[in-house]
């Protein structure tokens, strides 16, 4: 059951709010300053300073995008660029990255929900402290339909983060390591009991990890799961949760280079046995028509530029790397991991979507009719089936899904690599 208590979050969530105010729409990453080469002005804003977010990292990377925040999806980011060192214009990447449902089922049957359009799930965003953003800059978000007199929720954070070693080499005189950095920009929201902790994670190597974390609390209406589709907490075996799945998925809408015709590609190898050494071969497949993907050991995608290349003559790419999931069989749009789709503006959501007029399917799987792929919209399913534990209360611990997309030939080399090392592309030994 879904009992909401947003009014009781919010009014704690409140207490002792202060805000570290940095430059408007811009968080600033703490670290050296690095040499960059002359570079050209950057593209005109697609936003106002309100909803531009800019970081410099530490590496010498800037990631450049706008924010919004819609009454069904939440956050949306727009128009997503990345530029590296030694690039001398913005890499635009994404147009659009959002949310497109979470779907949560429940093991008896009894309940079933679709959070982005059957939920308030944009109207239950939550204000966070200083201490949940870290050296980063909270926004203040105007929430549609907001259940709340005042719709300003200090909701939004940008910071940084570091994430260990973003590479190490020794070459028999010297180590070259550096320690990586990530923009990160997140929202909370509540859905009844649970809080979703939305992520994503800008790399200073150019990769983006989208992850959806779930923590808050275990909803005390669902202790009744007798039938021997829960899991016992608390003394004894009076109260048995009631598992559940969790059917995350994002849409993410492709415009390398700043076009919008990509086109996709699958990749799978075969590995042969016999006499000598096991063989392996790798085949690509031109994917011209919606598909639906299905991970398989062995096999991964990726989304190619149509029109730019690197410095090494090689088309721009992101590859897709799909993260651990339990894909959840018991509805047809969550059978497959990824769909790719023919970009339509009314296909917003992944589950009962509301935006299409008259006859229009409600669901992606029903979006894969054999169209021609000339401009892709990926989506991506991970599921993940909720066994409670004990160590679920209280509060209950973030259980995380998602996955990342990668740059595959954006750049010459290693956005990162140390200047001492440069002239090593495609050669070994001494510099030529």
């Amino acid at each position: 059951m879904r009992v909401n208590r947003l009014s009781r979050a919010r009014t704690h969530a409140a207490v002792g709010l202060t805000v570290a105010t940095l430059a408007a729409g811009v968080t600033t990453a703490a670290g050296p300053a690095v040499a960059q080469p002359k570079a050209a002005p950057a593209p005109a804003a697609d936003c106002s300073a309100a909803y531009r977010i800019e970081q410099k990292l530490s590496g010498g990377t800037t990631w450049r995008m706008c924010w919004r925040y819609d009454g069904k999806a939440g956050l949306v980011l727009d128009h997503i660029s990345y530029q590296p060192k030694g690039e001398t214009k913005p890499i635009k990447v994404l147009n659009s990255a959002r949310l497109g449902q979470i779907h949560v089922p429940y093991d008896d049957g009894k309940n079933e929900f679709d959070d982005l359009t059957g939920q308030p799930f944009a109207q239950g965003l939550m204000e966070l402290s200083p201490g949940e953003c870290p050296g980063g800059t909270i926004k203040t978000v105007k929430v549609p339909d907001a259940w709340t007199e005042d719709p300003n929720v200090k909701g939004l954070c940008t910071t940084t983060r570091s994430r260990g070693h973003a590479y190490r080499m020794n070459d028999g005189n010297k180590t070259y390591q550096a320690q990586g950095k990530d923009l990160l920009v997140y929202t909370v929201n509540q859905v009844g009991w649970y809080e979703y902790i939305t992520e994503w994670r800008f790399q200073d190597d150019g990769a983006i990890n989208m992850n959806v974390g779930a923590t808050g609390s275990l909803s005390y209406d669902d202790y009744d799961a007798g039938d021997g589709r829960g899991w016992p907490i608390g003394k004894g075996a009076r109260a048995k949760a009631t598992s559940h799945s969790h059917n995350v998925f994002w849409r993410l809408d492709f415009a390398l280079d700043g076009s919008t015709k990509n086109r996709v590609e699958q990749y799978d190898s075969a590995v042969t046995t016999g006499q000598g050494r096991p063989k392996t071969k790798t085949t690509a497949t031109k994917v011209t028509k919606e598909l639906t993907g299905d991970s398989k050991n062995y096999r991964w995608w990726r989304v190619v530029s149509a029109t730019g290349k690197n410095k090494d003559g090689h088309a721009r790419s992101y590859e897709i790397v799909p993260g651990i999931s339990t894909k959840f069989p018991g509805r047809s749009f969550t059978k497959h991991d990824f769909y790719f789709t023919q970009y339509n503006s009314c296909e917003k959501f992944a589950s009962h979507n509301p935006t299409c007029a008259g006859s229009h399917p409600k669901s992606v799987d029903k979006w894969v009719n054999g169209q021609n792929l000339t401009r892709p919209v990926v989506w991506a399913n991970v599921g993940f089936h909720h066994i409670v534990r004990d160590e679920d209360q209280q509060p209950m611990p973030v259980h995380w899904q998602g996955f990342s997309v990668v740059p595959r030939d954006v750049t010459a080399m290693n956005p990162l690599t140390p200047a001492d090392v440069a002239w090593q592309n495609g050669n070994w030994g001494f510099p030529r």
